[in-house]
């Protein structure tokens, strides 16, 4: 399953720390091994149920966010230079997992993916936290999970959750209209 998680998530080998690579693979094994889905299914499945007639996949979206915010990051380094720190490993971690709980909202009924009870009574940002917390994930990269989407909108959140925030609305908003 890890060969097949690397095949869908090639920005994983960006991460840089050995050790932190291999958590956030395990959080994505674990989750495909624990939902309704196979690893081929996020290419294939809409990104979000919230939107009618959805075109673009689980995987196109996840990867442009990770891309968009390390492009962003990258913009910000080069030009505030040493006036900004971001840490890129905590940066492409937290892209990468924002969404792992999502695999355990679904639910299949009659051939149709919905969103379980449990889903809808427990979003991703939560069920993504009780997921890395489980495989030692570190508080910065959990900072990012929790407070990447409307739960994180009363709280402050670091730089690296700034971008990788306004990266997932960025590649999720134009399909709302």
């Amino acid at each position: 399953m890890k060969e097949k998680v690397l095949e869908i998530w090639p920005e994983i080998n960006w991460i840089e720390n050995e050790e932190l690579r291999n958590k956030v693979i395990d959080c994505w094994v674990y989750a495909i091994e624990n939902s309704v889905l196979s690893a081929d299914n996020l290419q294939t499945i809409p990104f979000s149920l919230l939107l009618k007639d959805c075109k673009i996949s689980f995987m196109t979206h996840k990867r442009t966010c990770v891309q968009l915010s390390v492009e962003i990051a990258k913009i910000m380094k080069n030009n505030f230079g040493d006036e900004i720190e971001i840490d890129m490993d905590v940066l492409i971690a937290g892209a990468i997992l924002i969404d792992v709980g999502k695999l355990l909202e679904y639910e299949i009924n009659d051939g149709k993916l919905s969103t379980s009870k449990a889903g809808k009574l427990l979003r991703h940002p939560f069920s993504g936290i009780g997921i890395v917390d489980r495989f030692g994930i570190p508080a910065e990269v959990q900072h990012i999970i929790a407070t990447h989407s409307k739960e994180g909108d009363l709280g402050i959140r670091t730089v690296e959750s700034i971008i990788v925030h306004h990266a997932d609305f960025v590649s999720f908003d134009p399909f709302k209209a």
